[in-house]
């Protein structure tokens, strides 16, 4: 039987389109498999429970209680599978907290595969907090996500060896129409007859990749 993936998408810094990502994520899966889970840990906008409410709860990491709470729901092998959006705020306590719990290895005796897509930047705390994944988490759990709109040419170099996911960047009209709270990935490639639109085939590349690293990662 497959394993049940858990997505986490993280960065140390904000306004790097790690929400943008969770939701192309979320709805892939929600089209693929009918549906997913998603949780939401952030302090502002933009907030996954927004842009997907029907699949999205908040959850935090600065408690015990919090913290327990939220691998209760995620450390379970059901079949469906789940989104992180994980606030700039809460990355060093919570890859803090997974060490501690020995996270990796747990979820891996329980049929779990954790998946962590951290979104690349230039400066050196990325650079420090990608070293520091790269001690944590195993190779092949770790994606870097090389946002064309964020990181103007090419990746830092340590963060090019890997497995790298590449977001296209989309004119900055398009990124202010998906923007918008109202707008579903999903339903514009249902909705728009010209599957040759820019954003037509943005997503459909995008989800794509998402199948693909299943295909590669999820045994």
């Amino acid at each position: 039987m497959s394993a049940t993936p858990i997505y986490i998408v993280c960065s140390p810094r904000p306004m790097v389109g790690k929400t943008l990502l969770a939701r192309l994520l979320g709805e892939f899966l929600l089209l693929k498999n009918g549906e997913a889970v998603a949780f939401d840990i952030n302090l502002k906008e933009p907030s996954l429970l927004e842009y997907l409410p029907s699949i999205t709860e908040t959850a935090d990491v600065v408690d015990t209680y919090g913290k327990m709470a939220l691998m209760d729901r995620v450390i379970i092998d059901d079949g469906v599978a789940k989104v992180i959006d994980l606030g700039f705020h809460a990355f060093d306590e919570f890859f803090r907290m997974i060490e501690e719990i020995g996270f990796i290895k747990e979820a891996v005796r329980r049929n779990i595969a954790p998946i962590v897509l951290f979104m690349a930047d230039t400066d050196r705390g990325s650079a420090r907090s990608h070293e520091a994944l790269r001690q944590q988490i195993p190779r092949a759990n770790l994606i870097t996500v090389d946002n064309e709109f964020v990181v103007r040419g090419e990746l830092p170099e340590a963060m090019a060896n890997g497995h790298v996911f590449r977001l296209p960047a989309l004119p900055v009209f398009l990124k202010t129409y998906i923007d918008r709270v109202s707008f579903s990935f999903t339903d514009y490639l249902r909705g728009e007859k010209d599957s040759s639109t820019e954003l037509h085939q943005w997503i459909r590349r995008n989800y794509v990749a998402f199948r693909d690293i299943e295909l590669k990662l999820v045994p």
